[in-house]
């Protein structure tokens, strides 16, 4: 904790004015603190980055495959230390955690396999209609560039962009949350385990003055941010004013669409895991319930018994129930301030409340599962996203119209469809303005596919390729032949 920050290959103890402070969600008690970096340390860490860049740019594909495999054989190494830190930082229950540290390995080896073959993929030829010339691609580094990630999926955020950076030849400055400042950290102790050149990875954290500085660098030649629409707009504004690219990943308030035709404990399965996983502090948590009229006076009633049978509790390993957690606290006071706060508007809009409506009277930041129904479209509750685990439901009668009720927000991350009926499901799919839908299925999200929104929910897109054609910049070399 005296050395938290990591710059040019060495850990350093923060030099800002602000302190941080580790809070366990589940007992509302910090565990840790640490000092932030100072803007000055902000300059160091991008000049690190700028004279690594030149070596790490032009080192061999096979070489950076090499660290990427180091990197997901070393936090597969780490599972069950970082495990227990996500859960004692975030609050999340042990089967949630698995998943995240999981998924940030995959997410290494997948890139490292990737930048295995990019030396296949450069000075390919371009058929020219034109005769006397040719010409040929080269894919290359985009440069230095500025990582921004949250506090809701720690470590798995910041492996989306850390890993196709470093395919692509990029060096990095990463910024984690000043809520989970610790579990990225670990990403330095690797590479100092790997011998990763000096400055390739340099992490510095702090609160919005930290943030702030990276975006507004002027060395910074790509920008990736992970949050709010609010912060995303600022930083947004920063990439504007250098013109550099930017990727954003932000907010969502996704529908899941429920036909007559679904089994009903299916259904709720699917709605559940979309709005209580995370306690429901996800981007793309499915809070706007639409179902169909034939089967909602079915699937209300028995959906609210099952919310109201969510195991929300204490996920630590000293708790005799962690293994029966179905869901953790909110992983801030101020979320738990947040979520409390639409709660209120619940009652003040006097919606239609069957299950949960509040937050939980005991030690810790928990809120009990929500369910408001026949939410009206102009309430704040069903337009704005809340972060937590509310779900307000309305009715439809056609497909066309449940499709209009789906689209019509300012955000456009995801959505579910849930139909025995196939073809259905995929016409439906095929009309949602989204970057992502699942058709009967929890929110399972591959590495191999991409990750990004339409509308309000962001810029680009993670994984797959096309997150490492994020952090890649496109040459053509033309000659004459004459």
């Amino acid at each position: 904790m005296n050395t938290p920050h990591y710059i040019a290959g060495r850990w350093a103890a923060g030099e800002g004015t602000e302190i941080l402070s580790v809070v366990d969600p589940a007992l509302a008690q910090p565990f840790a603190e640490l000092r932030a970096a100072s803007t000055a340390q902000v300059d160091q860490a991008v000049a690190a980055a700028r004279q690594a860049l030149p070596a790490w740019k032009s080192s061999a594909p096979a070489e950076r495959a090499r660290y990427l495999s180091g990197f997901a054989a070393a936090i597969g190494g780490r599972r069950d230390a970082l495990i227990e830190l996500q859960m004692r930082n975030n609050g999340k229950p042990r089967h949630e955690a698995e998943v995240d540290i999981d998924d940030a390995v995959a997410t290494f080896a997948y890139y490292a396999d990737l930048a295995a073959g990019l030396a296949d993929q450069q000075n390919r030829p371009v058929a020219l209609a034109a005769p006397g010339f040719s010409s040929h691609t080269r894919l290359e580094a985009i440069g230095v560039v500025g990582l921004i990630v949250p506090w809701n999926f720690p470590l798995v955020t910041s492996a989306w962009k850390i890993a196709p950076a470093l395919a692509a030849g990029c060096t990095l400055v990463l910024k984690p949350s000043e809520v989970t400042p610790l579990i990225e950290l670990a990403y330095g102790q690797i590479a100092d385990e790997l011998g990763l050149p000096a400055g390739v990875l340099n992490i510095v954290g702090g609160k919005a003055e930290v943030g702030a500085a990276l975006s507004a660098h002027p060395q910074i030649d790509k920008l990736s941010f992970t949050g709010s629409n609010a912060v995303g707009s600022r930083v947004m504004h920063s990439a504007a004013e250098h013109c550099r690219p930017v990727t954003l990943e932000l907010g969502g308030k996704s529908a899941i669409i429920v036909f007559d035709e679904c089994d009903v404990d299916q259904a709720i399965e699917w709605i559940i895991a979309g709005i209580c996983w995370n306690a429901g502090q996800m981007c793309s948590a499915t809070s706007r319930l639409l179902i169909q009229n034939g089967i909602a006076d079915t699937l209300l009633p028995r959906l609210a018994d099952a919310l109201n049978a969510v195991r929300v509790g204490n996920p630590h390993v000293g708790n005799p129930l962690n293994e029966e957690i179905d869901m953790g606290p909110l992983s801030s006071e101020a979320q738990w301030h947040k979520v409390g706060d639409y709660l209120a508007i619940g009652q003040q809009e006097q919606l239609n409340c069957l299950a949960g409506g509040q937050p939980l009277a005991r030690q810790g930041w928990f809120v009990a599962p929500t369910l408001y129904a026949d939410v009206p479209t102009d309430s704040r509750l069903w337009n704005e996203e809340i972060f937590g685990p509310v779900l307000c439901a309305r009715r439809f009668d056609s497909e066309a119209q449940a499709i209009d009720l789906a689209n019509d927000s300012r955000f456009g991350l995801v959505a579910t469809v849930a139909s025995a009926d196939l073809q259905r499901a995929e016409r439906v799919a095929a009309a949602l303005e989204v970057g992502h839908v699942w058709i009967n299925s929890v929110q399972a999200v591959f590495v191999e596919t991409s990750w990004g929104g339409t509308k309000g929910s962001g810029i680009g897109r993670e994984l797959g390729p096309w997150g490492l054609a994020a952090y890649q910049s496109v040459k053509h070399v033309t000659r004459c032949l004459g």
